[in-house]
């Protein structure tokens, strides 16, 4: 599996691509990702990045395989590097997909799969793997569904992936969808989509006045942007020929 984050696909330099193998090694896996988000980190113009999950066998329920903890660290650590990119991320699955295919969806602010989708969870000799996909899980869709998911689910259909909110658009085209994706999306990539993901997930165990300080600072910085922005426009503004200030 490639390392190097693949940027074919997306005309005109809109995003980022990584077309990742669930069955490839845990440590490659952290490596592509890793590259990812390096290179959107140097990005100077906004762009999005795109995971795009490969179909794997249906029988392929075991993950990560034999690693060491430190290995599944530096994985953990690398999907939360994805989630605090100052750019918009989108993940397009299609057919079964297994392995870390769960923990990116989860992670992704914009999902996308094939009527074909399937997510089959990781399991290994029977049990959940208990990685970081399970506190997602939890704060996402909540308690009582992410328990059915976990103890009695062998997978994840299209249809349930939907109702959940895990995947947020079906397309029969995952190249167009992805590029109308893009286009829509790309716009918002910068520090304030970060710090309105950070307010969101926040949001769901904080206590209403431990969350009003940040958002009040949220909202100040918001403010200041308008303002410098109507005044940078102001100040752009072209003088018109034969007008006093233009003699």
């Amino acid at each position: 599996m490639r390392t190097e984050p693949d940027r074919t696909g997306l005309p005109g330099g809109l995003g980022i691509v990584a077309r990742l193998d669930g069955a490839s090694p845990l440590p490659e896996l952290t490596a592509t990702l890793n590259a990812v988000c390096e290179e959107a980190e140097q990005q100077r113009e906004r762009t999005v990045v795109v995971l795009r999950f490969t179909h794997t066998s249906p029988q392929t329920r075991e993950w990560p395989a034999d690693v060491t903890v430190q290995e599944v660290n530096r994985w953990e650590r690398a999907v939360r590097r994805l989630e605090r990119l100052d750019n918009v991320n989108i993940a397009a699955a299609q057919g079964t997909c297994g392995g870390p295919a769960l923990d990116l969806l989860l992670a992704a602010d914009f999902r996308i799969g094939t009527p074909d989708l399937r997510l089959m969870l990781p399991i290994n000799d029977g049990h959940f793997w208990p990685g970081m996909a399970l506190y997602r899980l939890v704060r996402h869709i909540g308690l009582a569904r992410a328990r059915r998911i976990v103890l009695w689910d062998s997978a994840i259909t299209l249809a349930t992936a939907t109702e959940l909110g895990v995947v947020d658009q079906v397309s029969d085209d995952l190249d167009e969808a992805v590029h109308t994706a893009a286009v829509l999306r790309g716009r918002l990539s910068d520090r304030e989509t970060r710090i309105r993901r950070r307010l969101l997930e926040e949001a769901a165990s904080a206590e209403y006045d431990d969350a009003l300080g940040a958002h009040l600072a949220a909202c100040d910085r918001e403010l200041r942007r308008l303002r410098a922005g109507r005044a940078d426009g102001a100040a752009a503004a072209p003088v018109e020929l034969g007008t006093e200030a233009g003699r």
